[in-house]
């Protein structure tokens, strides 16, 4: 019976590392949406971190997340750093290009629970008198992601609900001033 045991989780083992190993080797999550708002003030929202708290839907996970701010106060050079509880980890944002109204790249990386790089790009395009906000991040998959994202459904599923509760805060944030 323990002979038997043993085979059926080492062949588990094997068929989902073998599952794993077919997955993507990148991933992207991408939400949009549309927000009455000009594009200025959506940019300014995400240009200058200090702002990222009204919106950003990791920012109430944790209220003894720590956080510094350093480089430029915003734009090109603006970094921020985070360290929190299991839910928020630990990580650092900078941003990488800052093109007002129009596009925002940030380089992410995570320290805790795991060590991965992403980069983020927020794009602005107004459109009469509403603004269309997308928010995009792309990375590299190793076998360790891989494996987690076969086992939780990818980072699609994982990422990509905190992607629409920020956009819908941005949202009643830059709507209701």
């Amino acid at each position: 019976m323990i002979k038997k045991t043993l085979i059926a989780a080492v062949l588990l083992v094997a068929g989902l590392c073998a599952a794993a190993s077919f997955q993507p080797d990148r991933y992207t999550v991408t939400r949009s949406a549309t927000i009455a708002a000009p594009a200025e003030k959506l940019f300014g929202m995400v240009n200058d971190f200090h702002n990222w708290n009204s919106w950003s839907p990791w920012a109430k996970l944790d209220p003894n997340m720590k956080q510094t701010f350093d480089g430029s106060p915003m734009g090109v050079g603006a970094g921020y750093a985070w360290a929190g509880n299991d839910e928020v980890g630990e990580g650092r944002m900078t941003i990488t290009e800052s093109q007002p109204a129009e596009r925002i790249r940030i380089k992410l990386a995570f320290l805790k629970p795991w060590e991965s790089t992403s980069d983020t790009t927020f794009t602005f395009k107004q459109e009469g008198d509403k603004t269309a906000v997308s928010w995009e991040m792309t990375g590299e998959n190793n076998f360790m992601s891989k494996l987690f994202g076969l086992l939780m459904g990818g980072m699609d599923k994982m990422i990509g609900p905190d992607f629409e509760k920020g956009l819908a805060q941005m949202k009643a944030g830059a709507e209701s001033k």
